[in-house]
């Protein structure tokens, strides 16, 4: 990738100033248009994944992360697949934020007691668009909602549907063995 002469960066500065956010973050002013002088002095970028900086007096709650918990690869298959066959669905469609918390969580409660192992969580697909938007949020939340409930120690994973199940808009649960 070549660098850009100082006029093509001036350009670039102007045409970034523009730019709408797809969101309601706050976002920060860009800097000022660089001046040749500072153009021609090149930074050295760190190689490799650096971490975001925390504030120093942010503390983290821990939630357990679903979404990268391991399972062996005969699971992983057969949920990539769609070989798999789901033992219980929950279906989310037409239901609030509250409803849904409800709904899953009597769900999970439900799957436990009765020693399911997968479940298909339907939440709708992601609406695209402009924000705000009135849809999308209950599959925005059910990771957290997932990582924060009481059965949350019973969960061993969450993934993404085969598209034969809902793709995009569904999840699987898979459930530890009951002991």
């Amino acid at each position: 990738m070549r660098k850009l002469a100082p006029d093509e960066a001036a350009l670039w500065a102007k045409v970034t100033a523009t730019i709408r956010p797809l969101s309601r973050d706050p976002v920060e002013q860009p800097a000022p248009a660089p001046s040749a002088a500072t153009v021609a002095i090149a930074v050295a970028k760190p190689k490799g994944r650096v971490p975001e900086s925390r504030p120093a007096g942010s503390a983290a709650v821990p939630i357990k992360t679903l979404q990268s918990s391991t399972l062996d690869g005969s699971w992983d298959r057969r949920l990539g697949s769609g070989r798999i066959v789901p033992d219980r669905t929950i279906d989310l469609h037409g239901y609030n934020l509250d409803r849904a918390w409800q709904a899953i969580d009597v769900g999970l409660e439900r799957a436990i007691a009765a020693g399911d192992r997968v479940i298909l969580l339907i939440t709708g697909h992601q609406r695209r668009g402009e924000p705000p938007l009135e849809r999308g949020r209950i599959r925005a939340a059910v990771h957290d909602w997932l990582g924060a409930s009481r059965h949350a120690s019973r969960i061993a994973a969450v993934r993404g549907a085969h598209p034969r199940h809902g793709g995009g808009g569904s999840l699987y649960i898979i459930l530890r063995k009951s002991t």
